[in-house]
């Protein structure tokens, strides 16, 4: 079959810097806001439009296609059905679309003069350049969390991300794809603020984060940020206490297409989920919770491409931490001390907030066994900063100074540990 490749939409690709796989991307996440269903778009459907394989898409496409470029359809070089493909015209028969390209062409050119004439300021043109500028800054306040974890200033910066981020969106003009990226971005360090206020026990400001996080994740059309935010929801919900609310935020995320399409985010859908069982003290789901985030996690193709937030915690150590958390809510104590030690073993420098709370829930699992030398010992080597700065640290930290008394009340172990707290607090 003769076609005639669709040069236009091929133009209009290289100029915004989209390849066949983003373009399909794209589309399909705007197929997904328009229809509440995924799109099942891919490379090769984009291929077949630059071919002209595909001169005309369906009546869904074009919409989302059109949301994506700012463009209609024919716009981007596509042909109505009933209607032939354009072919150079004679000069005897001068086709009327063309001289209508060719007029509004000329207007164009002759605006782009306009702009561009001295005293005139053109609108600032708003790029993936600048997206990308602020994912670096996304990085750093995930670096930071790893480190610190929980810090008021650390969700205040995040937060102020936020605001940089949505204030570009009115700073110029964009395509479709930069401003989903632009609200995307502004999910992300929202998400931040609010997984920083829930690490501090700040649960009313996570809330009001949530909220808003959740609007502009909506607005962006990202999966990965949206299983991010109701992921941190449910984490949320059961350290409040909440597991109902906890399991109904964290299967929002694990129903995401999302999960389907990726084994990681599937795994660490499910090991949350064990978590939560582990808190709602049920031995039966959490054990199968955490066998099939550990299939789901020997699945994933580490080559495939992740959000840096994603790529930055989730791993082996990760799902034993969770482990080691559940185990610990059941009182299963010899369970929860074997993760510990995996979890440990396995954490990447950078991680220095989790080493800190798997090391304590370590020692409460030893303590919890009658060794209370040795868990006196693992609580020691929790640092000082994270002892008195961490909410969570310090909470557990005081749990497991009330249960050494009550466990060997009058020893040298006791006298030992309330020593090495009063060091704490001296450094502190």
């Amino acid at each position: 079959m003769d076609t005639t490749r669709n040069t236009v939409l091929e133009a209009w690709m290289a100029e915004h810097g989209y390849s066949s796989n983003s373009l399909a991307d794209s589309v399909n996440s705007a197929l997904e806001r328009l229809t509440g269903r995924p799109g099942g778009l891919d490379g090769s459907s984009v291929r077949a439009w630059k071919a002209g394989r595909v001169t005309w898409p369906k009546s869904a496409t074009r919409k989302a296609l059109a949301d994506v470029s700012g463009l209609p359809a024919v716009a981007l070089g596509f042909v109505p059905r009933g209607r032939p493909s354009p072919t150079p015209a004679s000069p005897q028969q001068e086709d009327p679309d063309m001289k209508r390209r060719t007029l509004v062409g000329g207007l164009a050119a002759a605006a782009a003069v306009a702009a561009a004439a001295p005293g005139t300021a053109a609108p600032r043109r708003i790029g993936m350049s600048d997206v990308d500028r602020l994912n670096k800054r996304f990085a750093e306040i995930i670096a930071n969390d790893h480190r610190h974890g929980g810090q008021l200033g650390i969700e205040q910066r995040a937060a102020a991300l936020t605001d940089e981020a949505l204030n570009l969106q009115n700073a110029g003009s964009a395509t479709q794809r930069v401003r989903s990226s632009l609200y995307a971005s502004a999910a992300a360090f929202r998400s931040s603020a609010m997984w920083a206020a829930i690490d501090g026990r700040r649960y009313d400001v996570a809330k009001a984060h949530m909220r808003e996080a959740q609007a502009l994740a909506e607005m962006s059309g990202d999966q990965a940020i949206k299983f991010r935010i109701w992921s941190h929801a449910g984490t949320m919900y059961r350290h409040m206490g909440r597991p109902a609310d906890a399991f109904a935020a964290n299967d929002v995320a694990r129903n995401l297409h999302l999960t389907r399409r990726d084994p990681l985010f599937a795994s660490l859908g499910l090991a949350r989920q064990g978590a939560i069982h582990g808190a709602g003290q049920d031995r039966t789901g959490t054990r199968r919770a955490f066998e099939q985030a550990q299939e789901a996690m020997l699945r994933a193709d580490p080559a495939d491409y992740r959000p840096v937030w994603m790529l930055a915690f989730y791993d082996q150590a990760e799902l034993d931490s969770l482990a080691l958390s559940a185990y610990l809510a059941l009182g299963a104590y010899p369970t929860a001390e074997y993760h510990a030690h995996r979890c440990l073993s396995a954490l990447r420098p950078h991680m220095v907030r989790s080493r800190a709370i798997a090391t304590t829930r370590l020692a409460h699992a030893q303590l919890a066994q009658g060794a209370a030398d040795a868990a006196t010992a693992t609580a020691m080597k929790v640092p000082a900063d994270a002892a008195t700065q961490h909410a969570r640290v310090t909470r557990m930290l005081q749990e497991f100074g009330a249960a050494l008394r009550a466990t060997a009340p009058g020893s040298s172990t006791v006298q030992t540990w309330t020593e090495h707290t009063a060091s704490w607090r001296m450094a502190a």
